[in-house]
């Protein structure tokens, strides 16, 4: 079986955001709720010109993650392909996952008292689609899904 990652080139990066765009509507995620987010470090002296740099922060969908561990209500698994999914129905709203995530990538819905986070559009990844967030919708062409490792 395949195995799936994002890649992604954070020196191409120029902090467009059409990755947040995408991701929100396929999820239609409210309000202060990112799945994935461009920060923006900056500005900053390099080499005498001021400039940004842009940080695109989402599940890594790690190979043992924590988040699995953490969840005592059995709502985030990971499946065989390495996608890390978290089932909204069944979470329970403790946070616990948010806490042990190394990369700060759960975010907390507070309308629904759901944690959510990046499944990799599983949904799409299934029919053969790339996610919302990569490949020819990121402008700079700095996210990339990566498969069969």
């Amino acid at each position: 079986m395949p195995r799936y990652s994002l890649v992604i080139d954070h020196e191409r990066c120029w902090g467009c955001k059409t990755c947040e765009v995408a991701c929100k509507q396929e999820f239609r995620s409210p309000e202060g709720v990112r799945l994935i987010s461009v920060e923006e470090v900056g500005p900053g002296m390099v080499e005498d010109k001021l400039e940004f740099v842009f940080h695109v922060n989402v599940c890594r969908h790690c190979d043992d993650p924590p988040c699995v561990a953490a969840c005592q209500d059995e709502a985030i698994t990971r499946r065989d392909d390495g996608i890390v999914v978290l089932d909204e129905e069944r979470c329970t709203g403790c946070q616990l996952c948010m806490t042990v995530c190394p990369y700060e990538a759960i975010a907390f819905d507070s309308a629904k008292s759901v944690a959510r986070k990046c499944n990799l559009c599983h949904h799409r990844v299934d029919q053969g689609l790339y996610p919302a967030c990569a490949d020819n919708v990121c402008l700079a062409h700095c996210i990339h899904l990566r498969s069969g490792f």
